[in-house]
């Protein structure tokens, strides 16, 4: 018996164990006995390990297969479509990914037509629509494009590169698609409830006090500001030789893993400290109307107190925390008078879930010192045009040097809608 299938013997066995104890018990209409709670509960433990000890080995399997088809070749299932290695394994198609969806674009095959054999000569022309140098991507250096020329590897491919973050904050906002390059929103800059009971008037004459005791009703007031703001454009590109666009066919890795993060990184940024001069957003940090809150005896009390403006002066329900990852990290570590961790120490899940009821998001377009809670769905993100790649030889003497650029490029805009519906926290001392 191999040890998948003894974990599973172990684990099917302690679970049948501790579910005859309790049904024994419920059948004699009483609690567990002592001596029977002990048993359930070492049945229990018992399972628990069994059952993370059956997720390891399958895992373990899987990384082994996965390692075993390395350098088989991948056919085509034609009966399910499928792309399936000798042994089996499935090998997935990315449908989502924007560097697979590049590859497999008319634009991307017709390029590949056109170049006899699939590779790029020195004379050949590149020119696609869309779909100072850093460091240049090249066919022939292992440490560049040369690194991409291996064996399909593609069931083993790694999501992200080196030097990145994760991006959460798209995943709060209020996301909508605009078809314009400006967009034109109305902000709530302040609202004034005056609503009270109001007796029956007694007379038709006019009372002369305008007041509710004469059955006059209450004036509220809402006062708004009409906002413009215009779509911008975040790019940015990279060089490759011809030889690497011809035998890199992993170029998608690129596109995914470094161009369009490079997009969402920035658009996080901007979305948090853009300063609103020229082709900035106007990020959360710059717009006027936002609440602060001052540091308040110690970091758990200052971001509750943050939390509780939200619901009285902005009058919404706060859905996320913002932090830097140093003040998350001083966050989690807080102790209470007896060097007790509040959120599990070492061997806890820290505050990486959530903070006074809230999800927390980690990010380092926050500065460190400053952290932000509110209602999110009250920040708008305006797709204009979704991450594009184009590719081309026509820049500068690329033509002349068999080198082609990779351009990435989006187009948004960014609005607060309402900005008491934020709080600004400084968590410094």
């Amino acid at each position: 018996m191999d040890k998948i299938e003894e974990l599973k013997e172990q684990l099917k066995h302690h679970l049948v164990q501790a579910q005859a104890i309790a049904a024994k018990a419920e059948d004699e209409g009483r609690d567990f006995s002592d001596e029977e709670r002990t048993q359930v509960t070492d049945h229990m433990a018992k399972a628990k390990g069994a059952k993370e000890g059956l997720e390891k080995a399958k895992a373990s399997a899987t990384m082994r297969q996965a390692l075993s088809d390395l350098g088989e070749g991948v056919e085509l299932d034609e009966k399910s479509g499928e792309r399936r290695t000798p042994s089996g394994l499935v090998v997935p198609d990315s449908k989502s990914s924007l560097g697979e969806t590049f590859v497999k674009s008319g634009e991307y095959q017709g390029l590949l037509q056109s170049a006899p054999n699939g590779v790029f000569g020195k004379d050949h022309r590149v020119q696609s629509r869309p779909v100072g140098y850093k460091a240049l991507v090249t066919g022939a250096s292992d440490t560049s494009g040369g690194a991409f020329v291996t064996n399909d590897m593609l069931g083993l491919q790694v999501g992200q590169m080196a030097f990145q973050r994760p991006l959460k904050l798209r995943d709060v906002v209020t996301t909508l698609r605009t078809s314009s390059d400006t967009i034109e929103y109305v902000r709530q800059t302040s609202q004034t409830n005056n609503a009270a009971p109001v007796p029956e008037s007694t007379t038709t004459a006019d009372p002369g006090s305008m007041t509710t005791a004469n059955g006059v009703k209450p004036e509220s007031a809402l006062a708004w500001a009409k906002v413009t703001t215009p779509v911008k454009t975040i790019a940015h590109w990279i060089p490759i030789t011809k030889r690497a666009l011809s035998d890199a066919s992993q170029v998608r890795s690129l596109i995914d893993a470094f161009l369009r993060y490079g997009l969402e990184e920035e658009l996080e940024d901007q979305m948090v400290s853009g300063d609103g001069t020229g082709e900035n957003f106007e990020g959360l940090g710059n717009v006027s109307g936002t609440q602060a809150q001052a540091y308040d005896t110690n970091l758990l009390t200052t971001t509750r107190k943050a939390r509780t403006k939200v619901r009285l002066v902005g009058r919404s329900v706060p859905n996320a925390y913002l932090f830097n990852p140093a003040d998350l990290e001083a966050i989690d570590l807080l102790q209470d008078n007896e060097a007790r961790f509040y959120f599990g120490g070492p061997s806890g899940l820290g505050t990486a879930g959530t903070l006074w009821g809230l999800p927390v998001i980690e990010t380092e377009a926050v500065p460190a010192g400053t952290g932000y809670v509110g209602d999110f769905k009250k920040a708008v993100l305006w797709d204009r045009e979704q991450a594009s790649i184009t590719i081309s030889d026509s820049h500068a003497n690329f033509f002349i040097r068999n080198m082609v650029a990779i351009l990435a490029e989006m187009r948004a805009a960014f609005g607060v809608i309402q900005p008491n519906a934020f709080v600004e926290i400084d968590l410094t001392a």
